[in-house]
């Protein structure tokens, strides 16, 4: 393991990597880092490929020192599919869908469950709390069971029914309440702060390794392309550590000298019922302000102020990206057509790229003959009310 040391990214201030830690003092997330320079002499990238498909093929790069650490499931490398049907329709030749649909517990998550409860494991950790949007708490409250950590999920009670039942299943502490995924984050705090340092607050940046697990998505996507990258990735932004993790990645494999310096555009989607990143890009600020009255189809992104705000911010602007939002009948109505053209039925925050896609290649942002990579962050079986099945007629016997 090449892990050093964990940085602030607002103050710069260095933290130590070997101890449970959650924010910095300024209030800010923490990144792990890594010894880059001595990890390129002895790892080659050709390497991966005679490695077991999964996300821990990049082990050296990962924080978890110990294998008998290692929770998994076998998350990662999820196919890269090409869209040629729908993609042709839009104007986009090259489009492909990243399904993440097809990991543990049906959704990216696992990703950064597997690495983070791996990590909180290794540093001597005994239970985890966390507000969750539903696939989130799914996925840790079935890591944790399989370390043997005990895990409270706190869910808004709006929350798709199936990710309640996986908690239930998993033997996790479930408890809902009746309002968003902030007032879930005040529930969590608070049980944090009464437990006398008993439980770990693993909440969405609140800890430094659910990220390094969702950056792993950034090396599949560049090892699936034969090491080169795709001019556009377009991701649906709730949280945003999927985007921070994959602009992580990215950087990471540029300092490794895996890949040129040309880094993609990276998109942020959020529905126009809570798009508080593509407020604040428009109007060019650091930071987001809350967004009132969230709501949206595409829950997971139902994040009406994102603890990442600033590094969502800093990734789209470093790459030339843009952040966009969609509505919900965009939203449905893209999910339905591309099932029908291409047979895979998305959930509706991949849906939302997709609707993304279309929209900045009819502005001309997306250009002509740009390879456009789109992420599907979850199952669509997961979200059976996406698909209206009430004109279907019933035959007699």
């Amino acid at each position: 393991m090449y892990l050093t040391h964990l940085e602030c990214p607002r103050c710069g201030r260095e933290h130590d990597a070997h101890v449970p830690q959650n924010l910095c003092e300024c209030g800010s997330p923490l990144l792990a880092r890594y010894d880059l320079a001595a990890a390129s002499r002895v790892i080659e990238p050709e390497r991966f490929g005679l490695r077991p498909a999964d996300l821990w093929r990049y082990r050296e790069l990962l924080p978890v020192a110990d294998p008998r650490n290692v929770t998994t499931l076998g998350e990662g490398w999820t196919p890269m599919l090409r869209a040629p049907a729908y993609g042709a329709d839009i104007g986009i030749d090259e489009l492909l869908v990243k399904d993440e649909g097809l990991t543990p517990t049906g959704s990216f998550k696992a990703r950064g469950a597997a690495v983070g409860v791996s990590r909180a494991r290794e540093l001597g950790v005994r239970r985890i709390a966390m507000p969750t949007n539903g696939n989130a708490g799914a996925a840790w409250a079935t890591y944790a069971t399989r370390a043997a950590l005990g895990a409270t999920i706190v869910m808004p009670l709006s929350a798709p029914a199936i990710c309640r039942r996986e908690c239930v299943a998993a033997g996790a502490d479930l408890r809902l309440v009746d309002g968003l995924i902030g007032d879930a984050g005040r529930q969590v705090a608070a049980l944090v702060a009464a437990s006398e340092g008993t439980v770990f607050d693993a909440g969405t940046l609140r800890e430094p390794y659910r990220l390094e697990g969702k950056k792993t998505m950034g090396y599949e996507i560049v090892e699936q392309l034969g090491w080169q990258v795709p001019d556009v990735i377009i991701y649906p932004t709730g949280g945003g550590v999927g985007l921070i993790g994959i602009h992580k990645a990215l950087g990471e494999l540029r300092e490794l000298g895996w890949v040129e310096d040309k880094l993609p555009r990276l998109v942020a989607v959020q529905a126009t019922g809570c798009a508080p990143i593509v407020r604040a890009f428009a109007a060019g600020d650091d930071r987001a302000r809350p967004w009132e009255d969230a709501h949206t189809v595409a829950f997971g992104i139902t994040v009406p102020a994102p603890l990442g705000d600033e590094l969502i911010l800093a990734a789209l602007r470093a790459t030339a990206g843009t952040a966009i939002a969609v509505d919900d009948a965009e939203i449905l109505a893209d999910l339905r057509d591309f099932a029908a053209r291409e047979g895979l039925l998305l959930c509706p925050e991949g849906a939302a790229c997709l609707t993304a896609a279309r929209r900045l290649r009819a502005g001309g942002w997306i250009r002509a003959g740009e390879r456009v990579v789109v992420l599907n962050t979850g199952a669509g079986v997961k979200y059976p009310e996406t698909i209206d099945v009430s004109g279907v007629p019933v035959l007699p016997r």
